[in-house]
């Protein structure tokens, strides 16, 4: 069975609670971007969370979850959240992982996997990010840092719960810039992913690091490429309506 498409609206730290609904609201207004093998998924920061959840209630078209979270259930950790915390709002999916984590905040494979540990416990969905930096990609390296990362982040946990996650190739060096990683060279390096470890052979993987509504079908038209992990292009309802439609899976013709 073919792997469904998945789009997930990484906001970063963007958005009012009052923005925030404006955008829901405008993605629901417009139906054009929905396709019944297309799921998608909004995380917002965490003061718009429960904004989020109320624009939602009752609606299965759009989902949501957060930008990331801590690995304990509770205590003494200032500023953070637990999944409980996120299961109580609704929240289905959490981003894990993601490099501007992993460089401005100090997140290592270890609390990573930590965490993933946690979001499963917790009935959430972890979206686990890897990639490389400019330095890694030019020296080959791709392939050999986006494996070591995923084998911290699923390390200890069997089959069954490594399917349940959901993984996401992000080159760094393509973050916010403009440019796409070519789209066969995406493809392969995530190919690499997929056979890295045990229990990931169903996974769906997305894309990360600048996609948008003219590279998304492209890249999307690859084996190993389920969808993305979206960042500024998210931001407009219009945008991102426009580049969910991109990904639509093509009917076959005879």
């Amino acid at each position: 069975m073919p792997r469904r498409r998945l789009i997930v609206a990484n906001w970063k730290m963007h958005k009012t609670t009052a923005e925030a609904r404006a955008l829901v609201r405008a993605l629901l207004a417009d139906p054009s971007w929905q396709h019944p093998d297309v799921d998608v998924v909004l995380a917002p920061p965490f003061t718009a969370l429960a904004a989020v959840s109320d624009e939602l209630r009752g609606n299965p078209k759009l989902a949501y979850g957060a930008q990331t979270m801590h690995w304990a259930n509770a205590g003494a950790y200032t500023g953070e959240i637990s999944a409980p915390m996120l299961v109580e709002l609704g929240c289905r999916y959490v981003i894990l992982g993601h490099s501007e984590r992993r460089a401005a905040c100090g997140e290592t494979d270890a609390e990573i996997n930590k965490k993933v540990a946690s979001a499963l416990q917790h009935g959430l969905t972890p979206v686990i990010a890897v990639g490389e930096t400019l330095e890694e990609h030019k020296a080959g390296l791709a392939k050999s840092r986006v494996r070591e990362q995923l084998r911290a982040a699923l390390d200890g946990f069997d089959d069954a719960a490594r399917a349940r996650c959901v993984l996401a190739y992000e080159p760094i060096w393509a973050i916010g810039t403009g440019f796409a990683e070519d789209p066969a060279s995406a493809n392969d390096v995530m190919g690499t992913m997929r056979s890295c470890a045990p229990g990931l052979r169903d996974v769906r993987i997305l894309y990360g690091g600048s996609m948008k509504p003219t590279n998304v079908a492209e890249l999307a038209a690859q084996p190993n490429v389920d969808g993305g992990l979206v960042g500024g292009a998210s931001l407009d309802a219009q945008t991102f309506a426009e580049l969910i439609r991109s990904a639509h899976p093509k009917v076959a013709t005879a």
